[in-house]
């Protein structure tokens, strides 16, 4: 926390600074805020001149809406001017903005209730502070009661910013909250608004939606109020689609179960949501009755770049949730040789993988089956001593890894280089892949002949002359 009573001698008494929105609410939750944004009675001029006048670095963040951000003790504090808003013509931003109104007028234009509490900065030191709380629209008993509450018309807030549909949602997942009636009533009537948002926007409200502590409600409430079908349409198909009998879900169903045991991390959480979004279109029926997915790993690969694509999501979360959902259908068990766990784990490794997040979903996509999960634990314990131990050997995993080089293959073929080095460095990998103790230089180089004394004799006995290999 900021040296707050700098701060208010700085900016001076008659600026009322009070701190709103996510801190008092997060506060009164007895949880950590990660913000300290204060509202002002002062323009952002004036704040700005006597900030700077007190030695304290300001940058006007957003003058036009009355916000400068003021860098004390190494933390930023947003400062914001109580204005009211005019019209709302393209479900964002207001037309105009009105500086100088009161406090309770600025709260007014606030989303939700729980949001629209205020604290005067006096007071936040203060062991009496929840005395002190200024609540016109009856946050604190919508806190007490698990809402979230439109401030005053729904319709009207919804239809200023199409976004706030899915704040409601987001904190629904965050907080565990249940929408209010009228509110969730609001947000089906105010859905053309919701599609007028920017993609960039919804994909930061949808992380934080399916990185929350009870993401499945949040996404339930997406579904429920028919925004899913905005924003996520290829999940539509999820809902109602049944499996077989190794499952207790549907696939809607495993999704949501998945994702309350996928770690709380932005590419986890996608990729635990989106892992078998290809099921619908890979579902088929086997001559034995059964239900089969064969290929819906590629289909959900498939369909997920589609999605971080359309959402315009980072290149490095698009890659990491790719790749997990690429391996998400590998199920090594004790069955399994060492070999075989050396193979996967090079399969895993050459996307960029760490093998620790490919075990994270499997684990998370195990318990979301819902059949037998108390024993499900032990086996993926099991999983994790095994491929710790095959990690502790350090085997090769790349052609890298060989103990000789490309270079040293060109000299025992005595041949130019070509597309032969890439498909004999495949045969030495595959080799110390089975046996580890094979990756030195006199072994590989052994192996290299062998191969190289091979490929002669195919190419002479078809009668063929040896470009690649000149005797």
């Amino acid at each position: 926390m900021p040296n707050l009573d700098l701060l208010q001698q700085a900016i001076g008494p008659d600026a009322s600074l009070t701190a709103v929105g996510g801190y008092v609410r997060d506060r009164c939750l007895g949880a950590q805020s990660g913000d300290l944004d204060l509202a002002t009675a002062l323009t952002p001029e004036t704040v700005m001149e006597r900030a700077r006048a007190s030695g304290l670095t300001v940058i006007p963040t957003g003058l036009s809406h009355g916000t400068v951000t003021v860098v004390l003790d190494g933390a930023s504090v947003e400062i914001t001017a109580c204005r009211g808003d005019g019209d709302y013509l393209d479900g964002r931003r207001p037309s105009s903005v009105k500086f100088g109104v009161s406090l309770i007028e600025d709260l007014a234009r606030r989303d939700f209730t729980i949001n629209a509490m205020a604290l005067p900065l006096e007071f936040i030191n203060s062991g009496d502070w929840r005395n002190h709380i200024i609540d016109p629209f009856g946050g604190q008993g919508d806190l007490e009661a698990g809402i979230i509450r439109a401030v005053g018309d729904p319709l009207l807030r919804f239809n200023e910013d199409g976004l706030r549909p899915y704040r409601a949602c987001r904190f629904v997942s965050q907080l565990g909250f249940s929408i209010e009636r009228l509110t969730g009533d609001a947000i089906t009537q105010r859905l053309d608004v919701a599609s007028k948002v920017a993609v960039e926007r919804v994909y930061t409200e949808l992380t934080k939606l399916l990185t929350g502590a009870e993401a499945p409600l949040g996404l339930k409430a997406l579904a429920q109020y028919g925004l899913l079908d905005k924003c996520l349409p290829e999940l539509g198909p999820l809902i109602g689609c049944t499996q077989n009998q190794h499952h207790a879900y549907d696939v809607w169903g495993h999704t949501l179960e998945a994702l309350k045991h996928a770690p709380l991390d932005p590419a986890m959480r996608w990729a635990a949501l989106l892992h078998d979004a290809g099921k619908p279109l890979a579902k088929f029926t086997d001559d034995a009755g059964k239900v089969r997915f064969h290929g819906h790993e590629a289909i959900s690969e498939k369909i997920t770049s589609q999605i971080l694509k359309r959402l315009k999501a980072s290149n490095a979360l698009q890659s990491e949730t790719l790749a997990l959902i690429r391996h998400h259908g590998a199920m090594p068990d004790e069955t399994w040789s060492n070999a075989a766990y050396r193979r996967l784990l090079r399969r895993i490794t050459a996307d960029g993988l760490d093998w620790r997040r490919w075990a994270g979903l499997v684990l998370a996509d195990q318990m979301g089956k819902g059949i037998n999960t108390e024993n499900i634990p032990r086996e993926h314990a099991k999983l994790i001593e095994r491929m710790e131990k095959i990690t502790l050997e350090a085997p090769a995993l790349n052609v890298r890894a060989l103990a000789i080089d490309g270079k040293a293959m060109l000299k025992l073929a005595n041949a130019p280089s070509g597309p032969w080095v890439g498909e004999l460095q495949k045969r030495l990998l595959e080799a110390v892949t089975d046996e580890p103790q094979l990756n030195k230089a006199d072994e590989l180089e052994r192996l290299a002949k062998e191969w190289l004394c091979e490929k002669r004799n195919i190419e002479s006995s078809a009668g063929a002359s040896s470009h690649l290999f000149p005797q």
